[in-house]
């Protein structure tokens, strides 16, 4: 009875560690042949949406004319660019160096990613290629994966477009201050890409976010009026600060 109950014991003590061993290894085999999900960042989407489809299209158009050496690549931000006082600003440093505002409104890295594989680089070969996009990611797609989806625009751009230089940059800050959870967020992505940016000269990453705050953090109507799009004032100063980047591939203006 006693060896009985000694071969029992062995048994469940068996069991009780070999047997959760070989249920987590089958589990990691089972994980291991299942194809990892990519980020939503990275897989190319467009939009179902008219107003969008009309928008790709109307720039598709424009870069079938070619000449374009100068492109503007991100969401509503970028397409701002059109709006009110900014047109002058655009007008003063872009309108002589051929130059295509490829924004959308509402834009996330993904519909970008699809714009760039379906026509907005088609046939063309610019010099210059300035990004800016992520800020519509911060409400639902981490830091890591916002990141990813932004170094995926520029590997796309430099497979597209090879001979064009690439100044990325940095998520420009929204929200009141610090504190704000989507200015983290943006904060967040922008060290990542800080950490990763490419060292030669054909992709830039340039932070000019500090430019847009105040001293202690605060972000100013008067250069965001809705904490997130730039006034006249806003414009201007994106454009004084990328000039001397942008002088190095174009010339001056």
């Amino acid at each position: 009875m006693t060896r009985l109950r000694t071969v029992y014991l062995h048994l469940v003590l068996i069991i009780g560690f070999v047997l959760p061993a070989a249920m987590a290894a089958a589990q990691q085999e089972n994980n291991a042949a299942k194809p990892k999900q990519r980020p939503a960042t990275v897989t190319p989407a467009p939009k179902n949406d008219a107003w969008w489809k009309g928008r790709h299209e109307k720039m598709n158009a424009r870069v079938k004319q070619g000449n374009v050496d100068l492109l503007f690549i991100g969401d509503s931000i970028t397409q701002g660019w059109e709006g009110g006082g900014a047109k002058e600003i655009w007008q003063e440093y872009y309108g002589k160096r051929n130059t295509v505002n490829l924004g959308i409104g509402g834009d996330q890295t993904q519909h970008v990613l699809w714009r760039l594989q379906n026509g907005n680089l088609e046939g063309i070969s610019p010099k210059l290629a300035v990004v800016m996009i992520g800020t519509n990611n911060s409400g639902g797609n981490t830091p890591e994966d916002i990141a990813r989806g932004i170094r995926a625009i520029v590997r796309t751009l430099r497979e597209k477009v090879p001979n064009a230089k690439v100044l990325v940059l940095a998520i420009f800050p929204r929200g009141k201050d610090n504190q704000d959870h989507l200015r983290q967020v943006v904060m967040k992505t922008n060290e990542i890409l800080a950490k990763r940016a490419a060292g030669s000269g054909d992709v830039v990453f340039l932070d000019i976010g500090p430019k847009f705050l105040q001293p202690d953090g605060a972000l100013s109507k008067e250069i965001m009026p809705d904490l997130l799009h730039l006034s006249a004032k806003g414009y201007k100063i994106w454009a004084d600060a990328i000039e001397p980047e942008v002088e190095k591939v174009m010339g001056k203006k």
